[in-house]
Protein backbone atom coordinates (compact mmCIF):
# COMPACT_ATOMS: atom_id res chain seq x y z
CA UNK A 1 0.00 0.00 0.00
CA UNK A 2 1.14 3.69 -1.06
CA UNK A 3 1.67 6.22 1.67
CA UNK A 4 -1.06 8.02 -0.30
CA UNK A 5 -3.31 5.15 -0.07
CA UNK A 6 -2.67 4.57 4.37
CA UNK A 7 -3.47 8.73 4.49
CA UNK A 8 -6.48 8.21 2.93
CA UNK A 9 -7.38 5.13 4.85
CA UNK A 10 -7.06 7.31 7.70
CA UNK A 11 -9.11 9.98 6.61
CA UNK A 12 -11.79 8.33 6.04
CA UNK A 13 -11.80 6.31 8.90
CA UNK A 14 -12.23 9.38 11.14
CA UNK A 15 -15.11 11.88 11.19
CA UNK A 16 -13.77 14.57 13.35
CA UNK A 17 -11.10 17.34 12.11
CA UNK A 18 -9.72 20.47 12.04
CA UNK A 19 -10.44 22.73 9.34
CA UNK A 20 -8.15 25.39 8.57
CA UNK A 21 -9.57 27.90 6.40
CA UNK A 22 -7.15 31.99 5.69
CA UNK A 23 -8.72 34.86 7.74
CA UNK A 24 -8.31 38.19 5.70
CA UNK A 25 -4.79 38.48 7.41
CA UNK A 26 -3.92 35.60 6.10
CA UNK A 27 -3.39 33.86 9.26
CA UNK A 28 -5.27 30.89 9.67
CA UNK A 29 -8.35 29.78 11.22
CA UNK A 30 -8.66 26.77 12.68
CA UNK A 31 -12.61 25.13 13.31
CA UNK A 32 -12.97 21.60 14.91
CA UNK A 33 -15.74 19.99 12.51
CA UNK A 34 -17.33 16.82 11.89
CA UNK A 35 -16.80 15.40 8.41
CA UNK A 36 -17.57 12.53 5.67
CA UNK A 37 -15.23 12.00 3.66
CA UNK A 38 -16.19 9.85 0.18
CA UNK A 39 -13.14 7.84 -1.38
CA UNK A 40 -15.13 7.30 -4.84
CA UNK A 41 -15.44 10.68 -5.14
CA UNK A 42 -12.21 11.98 -3.29
CA UNK A 43 -14.33 14.18 -1.60
CA UNK A 44 -14.54 15.78 2.22
CA UNK A 45 -18.07 17.00 2.93
CA UNK A 46 -18.99 19.45 6.08
CA UNK A 47 -22.46 21.04 7.53
CA UNK A 48 -21.91 24.53 8.36
CA UNK A 49 -23.69 28.05 8.50
CA UNK A 50 -23.55 30.65 6.71
CA UNK A 51 -22.90 32.94 9.73
CA UNK A 52 -19.81 31.19 10.79
CA UNK A 53 -16.41 32.75 9.86
CA UNK A 54 -15.26 29.22 8.19
CA UNK A 55 -17.73 29.99 6.08
CA UNK A 56 -16.80 34.00 5.29
CA UNK A 57 -13.18 33.16 4.60
CA UNK A 58 -13.87 30.03 2.13
CA UNK A 59 -16.00 32.58 0.17
CA UNK A 60 -13.54 35.03 0.32
CA UNK A 61 -10.81 31.99 -0.08
CA UNK A 62 -11.72 29.06 -0.81
CA UNK A 63 -8.49 27.13 -0.49
CA UNK A 64 -8.93 24.81 2.87
CA UNK A 65 -6.85 22.21 4.61
CA UNK A 66 -8.50 19.54 7.08
CA UNK A 67 -6.52 17.84 9.78
CA UNK A 68 -7.50 14.52 11.60
CA UNK A 69 -5.83 12.13 13.12
CA UNK A 70 -5.87 8.29 14.70
CA UNK A 71 -7.19 7.91 18.36
CA UNK A 72 -3.44 7.38 19.34
CA UNK A 73 -2.22 10.49 17.50
CA UNK A 74 0.54 9.18 16.10
CA UNK A 75 -0.99 8.99 12.60
CA UNK A 76 -2.46 12.23 10.84
CA UNK A 77 -3.28 13.36 7.54
CA UNK A 78 -4.05 17.14 6.66
CA UNK A 79 -6.15 16.72 3.00
CA UNK A 80 -5.58 20.21 1.01
CA UNK A 81 -8.26 21.24 -1.84
CA UNK A 82 -10.19 24.41 -3.07
CA UNK A 83 -13.72 24.43 -1.71
CA UNK A 84 -17.01 24.70 -3.35
CA UNK A 85 -20.07 26.06 -1.27
CA UNK A 86 -23.63 25.08 -2.10
CA UNK A 87 -26.30 27.77 -1.56
CA UNK A 88 -27.82 27.75 1.27
CA UNK A 89 -30.66 25.37 2.76
CA UNK A 90 -34.13 27.38 1.82
CA UNK A 91 -37.06 25.18 1.29
CA UNK A 92 -37.41 21.50 2.39
CA UNK A 93 -36.44 20.08 -0.67
CA UNK A 94 -33.97 21.77 -2.52
CA UNK A 95 -30.51 21.01 -3.93
CA UNK A 96 -28.91 22.20 -0.70
CA UNK A 97 -31.19 20.39 1.71
CA UNK A 98 -31.03 17.67 -0.46
CA UNK A 99 -27.40 17.30 -0.23
CA UNK A 100 -27.44 17.89 3.94
CA UNK A 101 -29.89 14.80 3.94
CA UNK A 102 -26.95 13.00 2.36
CA UNK A 103 -24.55 14.39 4.54
CA UNK A 104 -26.42 13.23 7.54
CA UNK A 105 -27.17 9.63 6.89
CA UNK A 106 -23.16 9.12 5.56
CA UNK A 107 -22.67 10.34 9.12
CA UNK A 108 -25.34 9.15 11.15
CA UNK A 109 -27.76 7.04 9.49
CA UNK A 110 -31.43 7.79 9.37
CA UNK A 111 -32.79 10.75 11.37
CA UNK A 112 -35.70 9.99 13.70
CA UNK A 113 -37.75 13.12 12.19
CA UNK A 114 -36.70 14.44 8.96
CA UNK A 115 -39.32 17.07 9.13
CA UNK A 116 -37.75 18.94 12.13
CA UNK A 117 -34.03 18.07 10.55
CA UNK A 118 -35.25 20.51 7.25
CA UNK A 119 -36.54 22.78 9.52
CA UNK A 120 -33.14 22.91 11.70
CA UNK A 121 -31.21 22.90 8.69
CA UNK A 122 -33.49 25.83 7.35
CA UNK A 123 -33.46 27.83 10.43
CA UNK A 124 -29.37 27.56 10.71
CA UNK A 125 -29.37 28.83 7.48
CA UNK A 126 -26.81 25.39 6.82
CA UNK A 127 -24.99 24.75 3.83
CA UNK A 128 -22.56 22.03 2.69
CA UNK A 129 -18.77 22.63 2.32
CA UNK A 130 -17.11 20.10 -0.20
CA UNK A 131 -13.65 19.74 -0.03
CA UNK A 132 -11.68 17.49 -3.14
CA UNK A 133 -9.01 15.94 -2.10
CA UNK A 134 -5.88 17.55 -4.32
CA UNK A 135 -3.00 16.33 -1.98
CA UNK A 136 -2.47 14.65 1.35
CA UNK A 137 0.42 15.10 3.60
CA UNK A 138 1.04 13.24 7.07
CA UNK A 139 2.28 10.26 8.83
CA UNK A 140 0.69 6.84 8.18
CA UNK A 141 0.66 4.27 11.32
Amino acid sequence: MSDEQALLELLASRDLGVLATLKRDGRPQLSNVVYAYDPRRRLIRISVTAARAKTRNLTRDPRASLHTMSADGWSWVVAEGTTELTPVAGSPDDEAMNELIDLYRSLRGEHPDWDEYRAAMIADRRLVVRLPVERVYGQAG
